[in-house]
């Protein structure tokens, strides 16, 4: 296994973070993260096709979009996203994917399934707040799982969620 800068920064992050996450909170990560070192996000979505039955563009994926980043399984991360439900209460939506922009899923074919990750909470987030970006933080799993509306590769057990201030 050779040493780059990001497995030297994650060993690193793995040391100290139990420390630091106590101190002063989780380590932020961004969504290219949680694609494997050494995969660009190019190599995963290929040129796909158009559905002319329904107008759509669907997307091809390769093996590596199934590919999760496994250095940060069991991390304590923040990330920041948007809110796509699946429950929800007449408190709020207690669990949802978390998507790297506004209408994934919803508008066009979902991202690939290490660009999407399922968190709960047990604190119900507004749902007259689904627009607004957001960041999660707690304890991060790859865990592959399927849903109706995607495929999904993480799995984020939510510590805390706040809006995203610009």
């Amino acid at each position: 296994m050779t040493l780059t800068r990001r497995r030297v920064l994650l060993a690193g992050l793995a040391t100290t973070l139990p420390l630091g996450a106590n101190a002063k909170g989780f380590a932020e990560i961004e969504w290219e993260d949680l694609i494997p070192e050494g995969v660009p996000y190019s190599e995963i979505v290929g040129p796909g096709y158009m559905d002319e039955a329904t107008d759509t563009w669907l997307p091809e994926f390769d093996e590596n979009a199934t590919r999760m980043n496994t250095d940060l399984d069991g991390a304590l991360v923040k990330l920041p996203g948007y809110i796509i439900p699946i429950t929800s209460t007449f408190q709020g939506v207690t669990e949802f994917i978390l998507v790297p922009y506004v209408g994934a899923c919803i508008h066009t074919p979902p991202p690939p399934p290490n660009q999407l990750v399922f968190v709960t909470t047990t604190t119900p987030w507004p749902s007259d707040d689904m627009w607004t970006a957001i960041w999660v933080s707690g304890t991060l799993r790859t865990q592959m799982q399927s849903t109706a509306v995607a495929e999904i590769g993480y799995a984020l057990s939510a510590s805390k969620i706040e809006e995203y201030e610009w």
